[in-house]
């Protein structure tokens, strides 16, 4: 569903941020990207949600490389993608927006409101519904962000840091739906820094370290692979082993 094969991104001629990263991510399955800031995780995500090109190597989604614009088209049906670096429009509301990236994606307008209604129930939008965004605190926003990212039910869900700065039950809220979403047999990429988001959620992990994978597996495989007993102890160790000052 995902695959992406010795993948590097230089924003610089000497400088590289992502050096010949290669993973899958299959459908049913949470893989996860665990590494300190800096390390390239969200540049890495970016490429996969194809708003970077890479320096070289390849990505396909659902078999599909990004070679041109009717490729792209037909990858961003294909993905959804959460980032807390993408904003809101601070004046519109929850309504609106939702409105607005339904026929975006060409939803049928019969059937808008009543997915609007589940996704709201879902994730206890409804009162909030109508108030402008700059009113709502930051788990709402998070919530309506997912609601519209995945407005299309994409088989291939991209999600940067989705419970950075949440309250713990907006985050277990949003984990738990990341679950669902695994249970429907969505291929779903995830990063974080947070070592039991990882933990819980992910499938697969591999540890980013200066652009580089420097270990990849479950966690008891990484804990096997260190000779540690926790997954924390286990990623301290491959960051100093690996990380170059």
């Amino acid at each position: 569903m995902i695959k992406v094969t010795d993948v590097h991104k230089s924003y610089t001629k000497n400088t590289e941020t992502v050096k010949g990263v290669s993973f899958e991510v299959k459908p049913g399955t949470v893989f996860g990207l665990l590494g300190p800031n800096g390390a390239g995780k969200t540049t890495l995500m970016q490429m996969v949600a194809t708003l970077l090109k890479p320096s070289s190597g390849s990505i396909e989604i659902c078999g599909i490389t990004a070679n041109t614009e009717k490729d792209l088209l037909e990858i961003h049906k294909r993905i959804g993608f959460l980032t807390t670096e993408v904003k809101l429009d601070p004046l519109s509301t929850p309504n609106k927006l939702y409105d607005f990236f339904a026929r975006l994606y060409d939803i049928p307008e019969d059937s808008i409101s009543a997915c609007k209604k589940v996704s709201f129930d879902r994730f206890g939008i409804g009162p909030f519904a109508d108030k402008r965004i700059v009113e709502l605190s930051t788990g709402m926003k998070q919530k309506v962000s997912i609601a519209i990212s995945l407005i299309h039910e994409p088989p291939v869900v991209i999600f940067d840091e989705p419970t950075n700065g949440l309250d713990i039950l907006t985050s277990k809220q949003v984990s738990d739906y990341l679950l669902e979403l695994k249970e429907k047999n969505r291929a779903i990429i995830l990063s974080t820094h947070i070592f039991s988001v990882a933990e819980s959620l992910c499938d697969d992990i591999a540890i980013l370290i200066d652009g580089r994978i420097a270990a990849q597996g479950t966690t008891t495989e990484l804990m096997a692979q260190t000779s540690t007993s926790t997954f924390e102890d286990a990623f301290f160790k491959l960051y100093t082993e690996n990380h170059k000052e």
